[in-house]
Formats: structure tokens, C-alpha cells, sequence
């Protein structure tokens, strides 16, 4: 990037890319993240996204999706630190058998069933950990029956236990003694794992990211190049000159309107890896916020927003979603099966004349922030320009991601956006997004229920209880469909879109497999250098 003049955070171009806190060389793959430097790596923590790259890459899970794609069914999920397991036939007990022998980073020890149990007792302890909480709290007690046994009971059966709770990055395995030594604070930069990959330093300058080293000890196949560098380069130009000239070979996509059809023209030679459907992009009222308590205003603006014109803007990465969950997922709803009533098809007028009965006829104004990230920035302001047409100025603030998310993970934002990846298990956007225990904290503890919905006005959560105490899935996708016709008549939250994931990479490098679906970050424990 010799005689780059643009400049970032205050630091000229060619120091971000020239990396000079680590040493180059082709020992050393580069991946380069769209935010401004690390939040944690701890699994229970993690609320931004691109830090999950480092925490699979730690810590291994009991089981995992096929490299890379979700399953057809439970059964083809791949047994990682797992070997077996099996489930009781009311799905209520899963008995899972640990591989044995496998060792912890950096001398603490043997993986044992201990450490399963703690991992979970952690993960569903309020004080202690996020917004992944919520995800575990069907949990009710985790045994231990020998060092290589583990005994999962659910309040609630679950016949997808393994896929929706224990196969994303937050079921990574911990350690108990590395977290009792050095407490919660501390692992989340100093992370013990049983990974391919434990982290050998922490960069002072945050664009230049984390430096994993292949673990020596490792139980499985051993990583397939020697270094991995997690580089956090926020800047759209900066990571997009990066992989163009080579300092870095795997970069963040842009999912924004024809950046992946401009890059293609640069350099035909790119590979364009892309996971369907990728991320679901919602956006939640906050229902304390007067005036959107009020039902004809939340209402007025879903008819203001034109998905269709969002979706057909970012095409080909983004696809219209009509429910919460996508099409392609068990129960999801399409266009033709969406209700009339809860479908918000666009229509400027009708939201004008809700505005009008609301006592609004000359419409309103508020504040709201947004991530300076391409699909965040890209989609907002479009919401924002849609509704200028029914004379609601929506004014963007625009943040950094890292700090955006920080905010917002405390209750501070009125149209809160969130971006997640989720299994095809038809029950885990709603525990993620409107269960009241999952109600979003002032303190941060909180989960991903941005609206409130459930503590300011009734909720789905009996619904929701008759969905997890249903074993049948058939029936437990009907409740899942009633809930969220409920949460769409409530004007509580909007699917905007499934925007594919997108990383970009050079023809130099070979991930070992192909990309399919699944969630958005996937292992790099077998890209090498070809």
C-alpha cells in the first residue's frame, strides 16, 4: 500500500495495512473485519459479530454444522467434543458422551465433564453472562456421570436441543480452572480453549487485530497454515485496498448496492464466499419511547417501509423475508402464506392516515442510531429515506459498529436494528428477540428484546411456553406461526430482510470445503495457501 495517503482513526493507510506489529509472511493468513477493534472473545459475552471468528477458531463446541451448511436433520450435525449422545423420548434428557483426552490451551488440562458442566452453569447465570442467555435458559440442570458423561435436563422438551442450544459459537467448552484463576473479566481477552487455534497476543493498535498460532496439541486434524491474524479495518476502502494489493487475503463483504459486482470487474480472479440466508435484519420498536407505545404509530411506519425496494437494492446477497423466520425454515412464512393483515405490504397513504389518527397529521421527528456497517448504514438509510415520503424525519446518528452495538446492548436506541444469524430451529428468533426474559437491560445484562415487549405490554410468552412444552414439531411450528402473527399485529417488530453473509477472498487461498448456509462465520482451521 506504498504512498496511500487516506488515513483511519487517526493513522495513515499504509501503517494499518504494512502490519508492523506482527511480522508478514506466507505463515500468516489475513482476514480483515468490518469494526473498530475487539470487544471480547468470550463466548458468553460477545455481542458483535466478527469477534465469533476468533472465538471458533478457540474454543470448540460439542457438536457442529457439516463444513458448511446446516444440516438436513439433527442427526447430520458432526460430533465434535462430543462423541455420541442420545435423547429420552419426551426429548426433556440428552446424555452426551465427551471425547477423551483432549487438552485445554497452554497446559490446563484435560477436557473432562466438568468443565461441560460448568460451561452451561455459567451460560445460564444472569449476573455473569449476555444476551446468549437466552438461547440456555430451557436448561434446567446439567449432571456429570464420570469425567467423559454429561447429563443435559430441560425444563421444556426440545427435540432439536443439539442444533438450536449447542452448535453456535456461544457453546464453545471453557474451562472452569482457567476462568477460577483468572476470573470472568479477564478471559474475555485471555481465553482458554481446547481449539485449533489459542491466541498468542492482542494487538495495541486495535486495526491490527488478534494473532491466533495453531495449537500444537491439537485433538483433531492440526490447522493447515501456522498464523491466523484477525484484523479489524472498518473502513470500506481500507479493506477493500487491503485485499485488492494482498496485505490481507479473506476480507468482510460489503452488503451494499453493486460493491460485489465493482470488486469482480477489479479482480475476476476473487472468490465470492456467501451463507444463505445469511443474517436476519429486524428492527424493534422501543416500546418506552412515547410516541411509538403507541400501536398506530408503529403501524404507520411499517407501512412506510418498502422491503421490496430495500431488498431488490442489495440483491443479489439480500431476499425479502415476510416472517421472522425465513422462508426456507421450518414454518416460514412466504408471501403467499403471510396473513393479509400482519403482511405490512407498502402503502405511504394508509401510514399518513394512521400518523393522522395518532395526532401526528403532520408527522414527527426522532433521533435514532445506526452502525457506520455497510448493510446497517445501507438499509437505515433507505428506512430513512421512505420516510421522509410520510413526513417522519428519522435522523441517523451514525456509529461506529463497536460502539453502536455497545449502546444499543444498553437500551438506548428507539429503532434498534439487529443483524444475527440463527439455525433452522423455528423457536430461536423468538427467544432471542421477544422473549420478556430476554428484555434488554440498562446495565448491559440484558438480552436482545429491544422493544420490551412482554414487561410494557403483554407478550408471547405464554404462547412461547406452549411452543417449548410441545414435543411434536409440526404443532410447535403452528404455535411458533401464532406467535408471530401476534408480534406483527403488536407492531413490535418488522422483518426487513435475509442478507447473505458475505467474505471475499483471493484465489490463493482454499478453505477445504464449500460454502453453502449456516451461520455467519465459519472455520478456518483448513484454509492454506495454494
Amino acid at each position: 500500500m506504498a504512498g496511500a495517503a487516506a488515513t483511519m482513526a487517526g493513522l495513515s493507510l499504509t501503517s494499518v495495512m504494512t502490519g508492523k506489529a506482527f511480522a508478514q509472511g506466507s505463515d500468516t493468513l489475513r482476514v480483515g473485519f468490518a469494526a473498530r477493534g475487539l470487544r471480547t472473545i468470550d463466548p458468553h459475552q460477545s455481542i458483535q459479530g466478527v469477534d465469533n471468528w476468533a472465538i471458533i477458531a478457540l474454543y470448540d463446541k460439542l457438536v457442529d454444522l457439516p463444513r458448511w451448511r446446516f444440516p438436513d436433520t439433527q442427526d447430520d450435525l458432526v460430533p465434535r467434543l462430543a462423541t455420541s449422545w442420545q435423547g429420552s423420548e419426551d426429548s426433556k434428557t440428552w446424555t452426551i458422551q465427551l471425547r477423551e483426552g483432549v487438552q485445554f490451551h497452554k497446559g490446563y488440562g484435560e477436557m473432562t465433564s466438568e468443565d461441560v458442566k460448568y460451561t452451561f452453569d455459567r451460560a445460564t447465570d444472569a449476573p455473569r453472562v449476555g444476551g446468549v442467555r437466552a438461547k440456555f435458559t430451557n436448561i434446567a440442570s446439567v449432571e456429570t456421570d464420570g469425567p467423559y458423561t454429561v447429563i443435559f435436563n430441560l425444563d421444556q422438551p426440545d427435540p432439536l436441543f443439539l442444533l438450536g442450544a449447542l452448535s453456535d459459537y456461544d457453546a464453545g467448552i471453557m474451562s472452569k480452572k482457567a476462568i477460577e484463576e483468572k476470573g470472568d473479566e479477564a478471559i474475555g481477552t485471555d481465553p482458554i480453549g481446547t481449539g485449533v487455534y489459542m491466541l498468542d497476543s492482542v494487538a495495541t493498535d486495535p486495526s491490527q487485530g488478534l494473532i491466533l498460532t495453531a495449537n500444537p496439541d491439537y485433538w483433531d486434524t492440526p490447522a493447515a497454515t501456522p498464523r491466523l491474524q484477525l484484523m479489524y479495518i472498518a473502513d470500506t476502502t481500507a479493506r477493500t485496498l487491503a485485499l485488492l494489493s494482498g496485505d490481507v487475503q479473506i476480507i468482510e463483504g460489503v452488503r451494499a448496492p453493486g460493491w460485489a459486482d465493482s470488486m469482480a470487474q477489479r479482480d475476476p480472479n476473487l472468490i465470492f464466499d456467501v451463507v444463505s440466508p445469511g443474517s436476519f435484519f429486524t428492527i424493534q420498536f422501543n416500546l418506552t419511547k412515547p410516541p411509538f407505545d403507541d400501536i398506530r404509530v408503529r403501524q404507520a411506519l411499517f407501512y412506510g417501509i418498502d422491503r421490496d425496494e430495500i431488498t431488490s437494492a442489495i440483491a443479489p446477497i439480500s431476499k425479502r423475508t415476510y416472517g421472522l423466520n425465513p422462508p426456507s425454515f421450518p414454518g416460514g412464512f412466504t408471501a403467499e402464506t403471510i396473513p393479509a393483515e400482519i403482511a405490512y405490504n407498502y402503502d405511504p397513504e394508509k401510514a399518513k392516515a394512521l400518523l393522522a389518527e395518532a395526532g401526528f397529521p403532520n408527522g414527527l421527528s426522532f433521533t435514532n442510531d445506526t452502525s457506520q456497517r455497510e448493510d446497517f448504514s445501507a438499509i437505515m438509510l433507505m428506512i430513512q429515506d421512505q420516510l421522509r415520503r410520510i413526513n417522519v424525519n428519522m435522523e441517523l446518528n451514525i456509529k461506529d459498529h463497536t460502539a453502536f452495538h455497545a449502546d444499543q446492548n444498553v437500551g438506548t436506541n428507539i429503532l434498534s436494528q439487529q443483524s444475527s444469524a440463527m439455525p433452522p430451529v423455528p423457536t430461536q428468533v423468538i427467544l432471542t428477540y421477544l422473549a420478556a426474559e430476554a428484555e434488554v437491560k440498562a446495565d448491559g445484562s440484558g438480552g436482545s428484546n429491544m422493544s420490551h415487549y412482554g414487561v410494557t405490554i403483554p407478550g408471547i410468552d405464554d404462547l412461547l411456553n406452549q411452543a417449548l412444552a410441545e414435543p411434536d414439531l409440526e404443532k410447535r411450528i403452528a404455535i411458533v406461526q401464532e406467535i408471530e402473527v401476534k408480534a406483527l399485529t403488536d407492531a413490535v417488530i418488522l422483518p426487513v430482510s435475509n442478507n447473505g453473509f458475505m467474505m471475499v477472498r483471493s484465489n490463493k487461498v482454499d478453505l477445504g470445503f464449500e460454502v453453502e448456509s449456516g451461520y455467519v462465520n465459519w472455520p478456518l482451521s483448513q484454509a492454506a495457501f495454494v
